[in-house]
């Protein structure tokens, strides 16, 4: 009988409660965040390449310059790269490496390369993820970016990958 109470219990508390990601599951969904993030980007969608950002208080450096938070932040696109499909260019994000820090944090390190007719760039961007209510989301995000040829006529890689495993030479 008290063998039965407590199948009974165990199994009352795994199926109450939400089910916990382990950190392939948590590296998958930080992954989806970013390729959201790049498919709102290309379509012109800045509140939703934001979406993928605390807001409000997402601490965003570029330039060597810190944004004003989330709302800064995304002023600083419209402004800078929503005046036309021209200006703001298509975004890839690449070669991401996401490190687990806890149940609750990770950090993703990636290129990115932005290919626009003038002004191509490229870089690395730094992002610490913040698991909140159950939705992972960047808390500060440091972008490091250079300009470049344009690249029109070579494609890059079609989708961000996780690199832990790097295949061999």
């Amino acid at each position: 009988m008290n063998r039965i109470r407590a199948l009974v219990a165990t199994a009352a508390l795994c199926l109450s409660g939400p089910a916990l990601a382990g950190p392939e599951q948590d590296r998958g969904a930080i992954l989806r965040v970013i390729a959201q993030m790049e498919a709102a980007w290309n379509r012109g969608d800045f509140r939703g390449y934001m979406a993928g950002f605390r807001n409000p208080d997402v601490v965003f450096v570029s330039g060597g310059k810190f944004q004003d938070g989330w709302q800064g932040t995304l002023d600083h696109y419209v402004r800078d790269y929503g005046s036309s499909p021209a200006t703001r260019g298509t975004l890839h994000f690449y070669d991401m490496k996401v490190d687990m820090l806890s149940g609750d944090a990770a950090m993703l390190v990636g290129r990115y390369h932005l290919e626009r007719p003038a002004h191509a760039a490229e870089g690395v961007n730094t992002r610490l993820f913040r698991k909140i209510d159950g939705r992972w989301v960047i808390t500060l995000n440091h972008v490091s970016a250079h300009d470049v040829p344009s690249r029109i006529a070579a494609p890059m890689p079609t989708a961000p990958a996780d690199r832990r495993n790097p295949p061999a030479p």
